[in-house]
């Protein structure tokens, strides 16, 4: 609160005070009382009133400064009412009691808001756990008839599976820790295990796949590890360029294991690069007639910040993207030298 500001509020009383004091020296005038006992009147008036209205203004401006400071010490600003001290100015309670019912209305709000979007989280989880049903038997007939037409299908049907697997992860972002084990595993199972998975995507669109030196074992969550994997490979499937591969290798360090994903497709501009983890983001290839939602490496992004996982991309248009997952190496992880 500045004291500029403080003055322009109490105009009205600065204007009544004045009017005041010329009404009294007209009166006293026409009573014929002398003009030094105006004039001193005057005076203690002035000192009284304008004494008054500085005093206010320190108290007022230290009860507002520790109100902000209260507020910016809160994590949660709109529980502010709740922590406050009970004001003494009728003024000032009035404006706590908008405040605490302004705040009731904003939790409920929250609170319904909360239920509405767990119901619906569930019912998605709830629905893609179904669907994946009818996707696995489509799979397992497709493999007990192998033809041209069946692998292709095949290959379609892994993606719908990627997609699915997609929303699943994303509505489980948020939540990571409900829903992770860590344990020691093989880099190298992982990859093999997510190339597999993947293996009828990867024939259709002719992509070799190379794997060197991923012998290192690192603790994490198996599971969402796969997704991130399972994520990558289909980018590196759907940006491919001439003679397409994949390769896998493993680094270590700075005290990190590095597991790199590489590939030699079409690449990511370079004013695109620093955006490719925005949710919704597909720049430029995305625009170039593929079926990119902007989710992917927005999802991976957000799984490896909760795994505790770094992740980095380079790139450059027309020479292939490398994808690097940095995984943190102490006493409990175990380095193949």
């Amino acid at each position: 609160m500045r004291y500029k500001e403080y003055l322009k509020d109490q105009l009205p009383a600065i204007i009544t005070h004045v009017l005041s004091m010329l009404f009294c020296v007209v009166f006293l005038s026409a009573v014929d009382v002398q003009a030094n006992i105006i004039l001193i009147l005057l005076l203690i008036w002035f000192l009284i009133a304008a004494s008054y209205i500085h005093i206010r203004f320190f108290f007022r401006k230290r009860y507002f400064a520790e109100l902000l400071l209260q507020l910016e010490r809160l994590d949660k600003k709109y529980l502010i009412c709740e922590v406050m001290e009970h004001p003494i100015l009728t003024e000032d309670k009035i404006y706590h009691m908008l405040l605490k019912a302004a705040n009731k209305s904003m939790m409920e709000q929250v609170s319904e808001s909360k239920r509405e979007r767990k119901e619906y989280k569930e019912y998605i989880e709830q629905w893609i756990h179904d669907v994946k049903t009818p996707i696995s038997a489509m799979k397992l007939l497709c493999e007990n008839n192998k033809s041209d037409t069946t692998r292709k299908l095949m290959a379609e049907l892994e993606k719908v599976s990627h997609y699915t697997d997609q929303a699943l992860y994303y509505a489980r972002s948020e939540n990571v820790e409900k829903d992770y084990f860590i344990k020691e595993v093989s880099l190298s199972e992982m990859i093999h295990a997510a190339v597999a998975e993947n293996k009828q995507l990867l024939l259709q669109n002719h992509i070799s796949v190379e794997v060197n030196n991923c012998d290192n074992t690192v603790y994490t969550d198996e599971k969402w590890i796969g997704f991130i994997l399972n994520q990558i490979i289909a980018n590196a499937v759907k940006y491919s360029g001439k003679e397409p591969k994949i390769g896998f290798e493993v680094n270590s360090k700075q005290g990190q294991v590095v597991l790199i994903i590489y590939d030699n497709g079409v690449g990511i501009s370079e004013p695109d690069l620093p955006r490719i983890f925005e949710k919704g983001f597909t720049g430029q290839n995305g625009r170039t007639g593929k079926s990119s939602t902007g989710i992917g490496l927005f999802l991976c992004k957000r799984l490896c910040e909760k795994l505790g996982i770094g992740i980095a991309v380079k790139s450059e248009s027309g020479q292939g993207t490398q994808v690097e997952l940095f995984f943190p190496k102490g006493d409990f992880v175990r380095v193949q030298e």
